[in-house]
């Protein structure tokens, strides 16, 4: 059964969750630059955001796949996601490498709402994508290790008590492949936020809660460490495959709500005595938009069946991210054109959706940077970079 299929229980109750949160909601969070508490806070309560922690740890112990129908389903509805999703795809990494010991100490308290990990720590100003050439350093003293350096884009960090943190423990020059010697940190932030951590937000085009962290001899405790030490590149990576997923089911849900609302707007709106949507036209564009968005869903429905059968796809999940977000993008065109100058107005929702869909082109990997990895990890083309 794909995802798109399976989970018609939790589809139905996100879509009854998300009516109480209008678009006047969504509309006063992102003029205010605000992170939606309430919608948070209620997502929490019914026990979504621990949909992906195992029941013996207090969540509900459910797949990826379902996390994706949580995710999509927020954005059909024409709310966001990005104030809460890194919980589920930093969920990934801290499952599959962290100790025993995290897990009993955390999950419990991030499945019942008095914990929030939704912060991750990877990219830097001097290296963006460049992830091996990140310059946060983590020194072992004794029994703890002490983080100096910055990370940027590291959203919600205002907004989450743990912070999943990549640092090099081993100097580039050192190692012998540029992929080692990175390690992974799982980080209480409580603990040093205004002493050796420093918070600063970003204020972007859209309201995605981002920041940039400066470390400044952070001590941390050696129990903070996910896995085995110089070894957190290949546990990143496979975090990074779930985000993606993650992710473009969010793509998904956004090109659903574009094409649902241009499919009303042609329907009944009506310019020289007919609706617009009986013009090809208008209906082309829609009609492209849904086969785009079709194709997308059956490469994401695909990758999630592999990730969830306990492999590490990363050409499909590369694809699915690929595909999503064009396919979100494209939505995101035709409806602006098909509402005309009403598709610039607050009130319809649409340019805010607009902007948010726009980040995906970018981010949590750029467009490009996708294509690179499938000509050479695909097709066997010539390493680019």
């Amino acid at each position: 059964m794909t995802y798109k299929q399976n989970h018609s229980d939790i589809r139905e109750g996100i879509d009854k969750l998300c009516q109480k949160f209008s678009g006047e909601y969504w509309q006063k969070c992102d003029r205010d630059h605000a992170y939606p508490i309430d919608f948070v806070n209620e997502l929490t309560k019914e026990g979504y955001l621990s949909a992906l922690i195992p029941e013996e740890y207090g969540g509900l112990g459910l797949p990826l796949s379902a996390g994706a129908a949580i995710l999509e389903e927020i954005h059909k509805s024409g709310g966001n996601a990005g104030a809460c999703h890194a919980q589920m795809y930093t969920m990934g990494t801290v499952l599959r490498h962290g100790s025993k010991a995290q897990k009993e100490k955390y999950l419990p308290n991030i499945a019942d709402g008095n914990l929030r990990l939704q912060a991750f720590g990877v990219t830097e100003p001097t290296s963006g994508t460049d992830t091996t050439a990140l310059r946060t350093s983590a020194k072992r003293m004794g029994d703890r290790y002490i983080v100096n350096g910055q990370k940027i884009w590291t959203s919600r960090a205002e907004h989450s008590d743990l912070l999943l943190l990549l640092a090099r423990t081993t100097p580039l020059e050192e190692v012998s492949k540029k992929t080692e010697g990175l390690s992974v940190f799982l980080v209480d932030m409580r603990q040093v936020l205004g002493k050796s951590l420093t918070i600063r937000p970003i204020r972007t085009m859209m309201n995605h809660s981002t920041t940039e962290l400066f470390f400044d001899d952070m001590e941390i405790p050696a129990s903070s460490l996910v896995g085995e030490e110089g070894k957190g590149f290949r546990y990143i990576l496979s975090g990074m495959n779930a985000e993606r997923l993650l992710i473009a089911a969010e793509c998904i849900g956004d090109a659903k709500w574009f094409i649902g609302k241009a499919t009303s707007y042609a329907c009944d709106r009506s310019i020289f005595k007919r609706p617009i949507g009986q013009n090809q036209g208008v209906q082309f564009p829609i009609a492209r938009a849904y086969s785009q968005m079709r194709g997308a869903e059956l490469m994401l429905s695909h990758a999630i069946e592999l990730y969830d059968s306990g492999e590490n796809p990363g050409e499909e999940a590369n694809l699915a991210k690929l595909l999503s977000s064009d396919a979100s993008w494209e939505a995101a065109e035709m409806c602006i054109q098909t509402f005309g100058g009403f598709g610039f107005a607050e009130e319809y929702d649409v340019e805010r959706k607009f902007r948010e869909a726009r980040l995906y082109q970018v981010a949590p990997i750029s467009t490009n940077m996708v294509l690179s990895y499938i000509a050479e990890h695909v097709l066997g083309l010539p390493r680019s970079y």
